[in-house]
């Protein structure tokens, strides 16, 4: 075994990694960019080496700094993890050049499956079978149109060297061929440099299933298979094991095929070989093709270590260090069911768009693994995938694991940037997931009843209030409030940039009343617990001026108190700033508007929260200094009054 290796990536994966390694006794070398001086991965290893800038272009990318890294600090082989170089021959080339043992399959290898066309021919000589379609080199729009045709419509357009659904176009009519083929060979052509395409069979209802291998460069076994198929945009979004409805005779034949395959290309360590699976008749052995087959460790693979019992990065280390296969085919067997789910920063109302931020809370609650490379406190970078964690849940039966993951969800804690926690919740509690009715359309089709904006009721209202004025602490009764404070208080709440007025009416440091509208919260402190209503208190982080209340997978409000918005007017009240970094979402006043005080005047938008700047006084508009769509920085100078004669 290798007394030190170098995991040639980030963060979630390098730290998954890393724990295995270490826990084998192997020394950990971690790598890193400008970004991520201060990663988890980093303060994880046993050494680390500096490798450029930010970008992955200056750095992960970087092939030679990184094979310098573990020559200059006596690593033996370097993991490559999985995206950034794990399916590069080139690298895999020089690291063997270098005198480096890489982790995982040979260049030819990779390169054998690198191309789609390519691959489902090697893969049809082997005896696998794939998707009716056509996989040749003519490129003529007319001879593509052609072959269409003669394939039968609905079709996909994939461009050959594609993967994340770029260079895919579907195409249901032959008056839309042509247009279709244009728009997916420009992509390709900006995404991977090659315009070249294939075309397919569209499979009516299709479900993505994958089967794990593993090889020792001359034979294989399978692990059993993965249902993907809960997908949006062609990406990922909870996967499980084993494939729901799946027979023996599905199964055998599927790792069969996958096992072949491997076995077809000399496959060294772990890879996945993926299906496309027609799903409207039941799963059956001959209504399953290969699409392709990823040469590396797949994001989604603790569901199978779950199912299978075994560590598949042990596996890849022990293969690695010239051990043979760890274990026989008829020595593997499924044992229960798993999921996971990928939570990631990112705005699923507003089309799943990626997500920044600095987390402030991250709480994973117990009998879950949660696979993880961030930390409170961490950057959601711009540099990278947004990814904060994977939660895999394990079970005796699905229906369990299921509601073990639908639990598992409801109790993480992440506050600090915009997350698709209650999408993936709303997802777990599907009822046609639930029951196993599986495709790759079910999102798609039910995106309006997974995406329903979250309502907070009175006490997770108050909660936050309480939670903002630093009333929940431990402290002694003056810590609630003191003689020369008022007992009663206006407080102002913003939650999806909707202003909520309340009355803080505070008893004691173990009691108060909040009141909004016609509705009263009795917020009472039992036996060092806080109740509302007599019902527990929910969890709670505050980070400045923002509260996360843990209900509904995350409630975020902006406190904004009426008394310490009358002293910021008291030190320039014709002057409106900026009070955090943010985006003008909107300006409401123009030059020589009258404006009354407690107008809004601008709306600015701030870790994913609209804040509405109200003017402090009466007065005019003198100047407007900011326009909609300016980032701008704390303390800006946004709108001014005209002086106050």
């Amino acid at each position: 075994m290798f007394e030190r290796i170098l995991v040639a990536n980030r963060g979630e994966i390098a730290c998954r990694v890393m724990r295995t390694a270490q826990a084998m006794g192997v020394e950990v070398v971690a790598v890193y960019s400008d970004a991520d001086r201060g990663a988890a991965h980093v303060a994880m290893a046993d050494l680390a080496v500096h490798i450029g800038g930010s970008a992955p272009g200056e750095s992960y990318l970087k092939g030679e700094a990184i094979i310098a890294a573990a020559l200059e600090t006596g690593a033996e082989a370097i993991h490559p993890g999985y995206g950034f170089l794990s399916e590069n021959p080139d690298f895999v080339e020089a690291v063997e050049a270098a005198g480096l043992v890489f982790v995982g399959p040979s260049a030819e290898a990779i390169r054998a499956m690198g191309l789609k066309d390519a691959a489902k021919a090697l893969m049809e000589e082997a005896g696998v079978p794939v998707v009716p379609g056509y996989h040749g080199s003519n490129q003529d729009p007319e001879h593509l149109a052609g072959a269409a045709d003669a394939i039968g419509y609905p079709v996909l357009i994939k461009a050959v060297a594609g993967g994340g659904g770029k260079g895919m176009r579907l195409v249901e009519r032959p008056a839309d061929f042509a247009e279709a083929l244009e728009s997916a060979k420009g992509e390709a052509r900006t995404a991977f440099g090659n315009t070249d395409v294939l075309i397919e069979k569209f499979v009516e209802k299709p479900r993505h299933i994958e089967v794990q291998v593993f090889g020792d460069g001359a034979r294989a076994v399978h692990l059993f298979e993965r249902d993907c198929s809960l997908q949006r945009r062609h990406q990922k979004v909870i996967e499980e094991a084993p494939a729901p409805g799946m027979t023996e005779a599905m199964r055998d034949a599927m790792g069969q095929a996958a096992v072949r395959a491997a076995e077809a290309i000399g496959y060294a360590g772990a890879g996945t070989v993926e299906f496309i699976v027609d799903g409207s008749d039941g799963l059956r052995p001959d209504r399953f093709w290969f699409m392709e087959m990823n040469t590396r460790l797949q994001v989604e693979h603790p569901v199978t270590e779950a199912i299978a019992r075994v560590d598949l990065v042990e596996w890849q280390l022990r293969v690695a260090a010239g051990e043979g296969l760890p274990a026989a085919q008829a020595d593997l067997a499924i044992t229960g069911h798993a999921f996971e789910a990928r939570l990631y920063a990112e705005d699923v109302p507003k089309g799943f768009l990626p997500a920044t931020g600095r987390l402030s809370h991250l709480v994973f609650p117990e009998g879950a693994r949660a696979d993880s490379g961030v930390r409170a406190g961490d950057e959601i970078s711009p540099f990278y995938d947004p990814m904060i964690a994977k939660v895999i849940t394990h079970g005796p039966t699905r229906a369990v694991a299921l509601r073990r993951l639908a639990r598992a969800l409801e109790r993480t804690e992440v506050a600090g940037t915009v997350t698709n926690l209650a999408f993936l919740g709303a997802l777990a509690r599907h009822e046609g997931f639930a029951g196993g009715d599986v495709d790759t359309g079910l999102i798609a089709r039910d995106i309006d009843a997974l995406v329903v904006p979250p309502a907070p009721g009175p006490r997770e209202i108050a909660l936050a209030a309480l939670a903002g004025l630093g009333l929940l602490g431990d402290g002694a009764d003056e810590a609630g409030f003191a003689l020369w404070q008022p007992l009663e208080r206006s407080v102002v709440l913003i939650h999806a940039g909707e202003e909520i007025a309340l009355r803080l009416a505070t008893l004691s440091a173990d009691a108060h009343d909040v009141t909004m509208g016609e509705t009263r919260v009795a917020a009472r402190r039992v036996a060092g617990r806080w109740r509302l209503d007599g019902a527990p208190a929910p969890q709670v982080a505050v980070a400045g001026t923002t509260v996360t209340v843990f209900a509904q997978y995350g409630l975020v409000f902006e406190l904004v108190d009426p008394l310490a918005r009358e002293a910021a007017a008291g030190g320039d009240a014709a002057l409106v700033e900026a009070p955090m970094p943010g985006l003008v979402k909107a300006v409401l006043a123009a030059p020589g508007q009258a404006v009354a005080k407690g107008d809004r005047l601008a709306v600015l938008e701030a870790m994913k929260m609209e804040h509405s700047l109200l003017a402090a006084r009466d007065g005019v508009v003198a100047e407007v200094l900011v326009a909609e769509g300016d980032q701008v920085a704390a303390g800006a100078a946004l709108i001014r009054l005209e002086d106050d004669a």
